[in-house]
């Protein structure tokens, strides 16, 4: 057994493909004989779209790391050409990782053999990320009053703070995206129609936060529920507003307003890189479980290559 066998997500394959977030034709195997020595797959947030991310890409660690390259480099290659049309833009490689994976030599290994396959066909790291959890039991930070909190009104209400959030922010996407070229707007724009925007959740469950005498807005967080856990799902601080701690009233409400609907769990994320938002989910009661990590092509592939 490898360690794809035992990958977190492995549960969810079946209602994944039961919703259509994956279809047979995305997952892809490698086989010597019968043996299976290499797996891939493809996911979508939606049925019906394209490939939004490879979230699966395992090789046998009874294979050398020789083998390893060579195998996982001939999957690789061959599901990507079949999968993604020549000359578009290979969606993002994003895999989740024991946070002690550097620790552990085989683990270690097995990672960086993928990790190597997918450099070689002109992938690059953009980040890694903590991965945090809220569990029912942890305590429920109190409003302070420093700050008043009122639900979303619409979409352009929610844009119009998420642009200057965009523009001074630490996560490695959103600076992705601006180096591309967009515009914090259109970044915004981005975020809020591939994400925010496709939660079945409850709109209600958005806050802005504001300042009790003014109204002026502060910042702002998104409570949500993907396809699979509740979750944190984007929160900011205006940038007038940064530097008076008011990061960690805007999660609490947040992590109230979750708490209040009585969900299993809450989980987050934050870039390995961002200390001071990783200090105020720990503060909050939040702990790392893992991490994760994304891999980019920055150029669209000949014919998967």
């Amino acid at each position: 057994m490898f360690l794809g066998l035992t990958y977190q997500l492995d549960h969810e394959l079946a209602d994944d493909l039961a919703n259509g977030r994956r279809l047979p034709a995305w997952m892809w195997v490698a086989l010597d004989g019968d043996r299976l020595v290499g797996r891939l797959s493809w996911w979508t947030h939606t049925a019906g779209a394209a490939p939004q991310a490879l979230d699966f890409f395992d090789l046998a660690p009874e294979l050398s790391a020789e083998e390893r390259a060579e195998v996982g480099l001939r999957l690789l290659v061959t599901a990507t050409a079949s999968v993604i049309p020549k000359g578009e833009r290979r969606p993002e490689f994003g895999r989740f990782l024991p946070a002690d994976w550097r620790e552990v030599p085989e683990t270690r290994a097995l990672l960086e053999s993928l990790f190597s396959v997918l450099e070689r066909t002109g992938a690059r790291p953009l980040v890694e990320r903590l991965r945090l959890e809220w569990r029912p039991g942890a305590p429920v930070p109190e409003a302070k009053g420093r700050l008043e909190f009122r639900p979303v009104r619409d979409r352009e209400d929610l844009l119009a703070l998420m642009t200057p959030v965009m523009e001074g922010t630490l996560d490695a996407h959103g600076q992705a995206d601006l180096a591309s070229g967009l515009s914090a707007r259109e970044a915004a724009e981005l975020h809020y129609d591939e994400e925010l925007g496709n939660y079945a959740s409850p709109r209600e469950w958005w806050r802005i936060a504001q300042l009790p005498e003014t109204g002026e807005p502060v910042g702002f967080v998104i409570p949500a529920r993907n396809n699979y856990h509740h979750t944190i799902a984007y929160i900011g601080v205006l940038p007038a507003h940064r530097g008076h701690g008011y990061i960690d009233d805007i999660l609490a409400e947040g992590t109230r307003v979750l708490s209040a609907a009585d969900v299993p769990r809450i989980r987050a994320a934050t870039d390995l890189g961002n200390v001071p938002m990783a200090a105020a989910f720990a503060r909050a009661g939040y702990a790392a479980f893992e991490h994760a990590i994304n891999y980019v092509w920055d150029a669209p592939g000949e014919s998967g290559s």
